[in-house]
């Protein structure tokens, strides 16, 4: 039996990607490496952090923006992109032992270059926290932030991403289906017919939009203002997960997040800032704001669905600017990996 863990289970680490002046946030990276310590400081107050770096002149760079270098390991590989949720192993249990798989990445559907992000997982494999532990190469494109897992065999994602002939052009819905039983154990699947928000090149992953936040729980991108361009969209939304019931037959508890007024960047495009983009670890939930009156209220309504955790906000206004955010740039590895 195949199982996908929850986010919310034990974890060993998280991993990150760190940017670079060459990659794509060169035009701010002050802020963002400044976004990047923060993140990188709070986690390791509460488990190990990877970071994947250049080489080891960009590793002493990193070493004198953070702080407990103890709890970090550095491994040194090229990247396309900082978006380490999207191109990374997935880890599932089988039998009592973890696999480690290494899905396909074509950058969101070959919009941008992706051949060292798809070549990643081979470079992890050799790093201390991966080494000897097998991985499986599976020949189907999938990011890691566009499935949700309740860790209990229910997987949630949208059909606009999964199904986009962009990805896996020659399977069927069934197909489709038929990989995330077979590789992640899914035992019933959970399709919302949602687009992306405004800014996203990702084509509606999950995790801009609704996240599991315990088997029963599900907090998602809301919108209570009808002139926003996303009211309607996120309002049919809504009315499906409405629909959508637990494997007991109940419906889920429903945690409305609001949506941060519109961030746009230097074009006057719109940017996809979101509060469903947090990042649960071990006793703290890692939250996005934006310098914004709804950051308090995202932050509370966490704050009540995580009464264990901790809730710890980050400044991720910068982020955005390369259409991602906290859990996009962020991958998470459970207990049974610790290396």
């Amino acid at each position: 039996m195949t199982r996908f863990p929850a986010e919310w289970e034990k974890q060993a680490a998280v991993l990150i990607a760190w940017p670079h002046a060459t990659g794509d946030f060169s035009n701010r990276l002050e802020s963002v490496e400044e976004t990047y310590s923060v993140i990188a400081d709070t986690i390791t107050e509460y488990q190990r952090l990877l970071i994947v770096c250049r080489d080891e002149v960009h590793q002493r760079h990193i070493e004198k923006l953070v702080e407990r270098h103890e709890d970090i390991q550095f491994i040194h590989a090229p990247v396309n992109d900082i978006w380490v949720r999207d191109t990374t192993f997935l880890m599932v249990e089988k039998e009592g032992a973890l696999k480690y798989l290494n899905f396909q990445f074509n950058g969101w559907g070959e919009k941008y270059d992706f051949a060292n992000d798809n070549a990643l997982n081979h470079k992890l494999a050799n790093a201390k926290f991966f080494k000897g532990k097998a991985h499986h190469d599976i020949d189907f494109i999938l990011e890691g932030g566009s499935v949700e897992s309740d860790g209990e065999g229910t997987i949630l994602t949208t059909s606009h991403c999964l199904l986009n002939p962009n990805r896996n052009k020659n399977l069927t819905k069934e197909q489709i289906e038929a990989q995330l039983v077979t590789h992640l154990g899914a035992k019933r699947i959970l399709w919302l017919q949602q687009e992306n928000l405004s800014g996203d090149d990702t084509d509606a992953h999950i995790d801009t939009l609704a996240r599991f936040c315990n088997s029963t729980t599900i907090a998602y991108t809301s919108c209570d203002n009808q002139d926003d361009p996303h009211f309607e969209s996120l309002d049919r939304m809504r009315m499906q997960l409405e629909v959508f019931r637990t494997e007991t037959g109940e419906p889920y508890n429903l945690v409305a997040l609001p949506l941060p007024k519109p961030i746009f960047d230097e074009d006057d495009e719109p940017l996809p800032a979101n509060y469903s983009n947090f990042l649960i670890i071990n006793h703290a939930v890692l939250v996005p704001i934006y310098g914004d009156a709804m950051d308090s209220v995202a932050t509370k309504k966490l704050a009540a669905v995580f009464p264990q955790h901790k809730i710890i906000p980050i400044p991720c206004r910068p982020l955005v600017h390369q259409y991602g955010s906290l859990h996009c740039m962020t991958m998470q590895f459970p207990e049974q990996a610790r290396g």
